[in-house]
């Protein structure tokens, strides 16, 4: 039986991002991010749960995310678990803490600067976004229009 590890979160970061390089140049961004769980008592009192995830993320995800995210922002993670384990150096006791490694990430609610979609310009950082049309492409003056969309029109 095949095992499988995958994590999907969408929560709110809980502080800025911060950035580092390794030695050999590769970018590690870690991220906080507060996920809720809002459910309700058998009395009728509704409740709120929040969890709180640190996320690590690599490469040119972590550099779009140093640059695009901030404290507060929306933010969709898709990666995996990692359990880390290591000897703490004061106590001397094993220490371990379990958390996500980002491979997919989608920045959502509104752009800094703007409203969310506004404009055809594409910034940096949308290579992580699913693709949206904001106008259908051209098509060629010759050509009829067909009476169903082309596959290669639809925007989704």
């Amino acid at each position: 039986m095949a095992s499988f590890n995958k994590v999907i979160l969408l929560g709110n970061l809980t502080r800025d991002p911060e950035i580092r390089y390794t030695p050999k140049g590769s970018a590690v961004c870690d991220l906080g991010i507060a996920v809720n769980r809002q459910y309700t008592l058998e009395n009728g009192e509704r409740r709120e749960e929040v969890t709180y995830v640190d996320v690590v993320l690599w490469a040119r995800l972590a550099e779009i995310a140093a640059e695009y995210l901030k404290k507060g922002r929306p933010v969709f993670i898709e990666g995996r678990l990692q359990l880390d384990t290591w000897d703490d150096k004061q106590s001397g006791q094993k220490r371990s803490k379990l958390r996500v490694i980002g491979e997919n990430m989608q920045m959502l609610g509104s752009r800094p600067g703007g409203a969310a979609g506004a404009g055809g310009a594409s910034e940096a950082g949308d290579e992580d976004r699913p693709a949206r049309a904001t106008t259908p492409p051209p098509r060629p003056a010759a050509a009829a229009a067909p009476a169903e969309p082309d596959e290669d029109e639809i925007p989704f």
